[in-house]
């Protein structure tokens, strides 16, 4: 399932529960367009499966990407139960992706 997050206080509530891809964005990079309809497709495919994916613009939430350090977009942070599993940066094709969900 993915999310758009659009507070704080929201991302605050779900990042923490679970396993949690985070794809830190803007919609005016280029690169963030591209990744876009490929964690679309790994969520539609099950592929994704016991993972909640949250997507947060950067630019509506400046606060919470500076919280875990994110500098260049886009920003991949996978998440288990509050701690940061994974981290990437740039742009992944699916094959790319779905090693860094393993």
């Amino acid at each position: 399932m993915i999310k758009h997050v659009e507070t704080a206080q929201e991302f605050d509530s779900l990042y923490n529960k679970g396993r949690v891809l985070v794809d830190f964005f803007a919609t005016w990079c280029g690169p963030c367009k591209m990744l876009s309809p490929v964690i679309e497709s790994i969520d539609a495919s099950g592929k994704a499966k016991d993972t909640l994916i949250l997507k947060v613009d950067v630019d509506l939430l400046p606060r919470t990407a500076s919280q875990f350090g994110v500098q260049s977009i886009p920003t991949l942070i996978l998440f288990e139960d509050g701690k940061i599993a994974k981290h990437s940066l740039g742009y992944m094709n699916q094959n790319q992706l779905l090693e860094f969900l393993k």
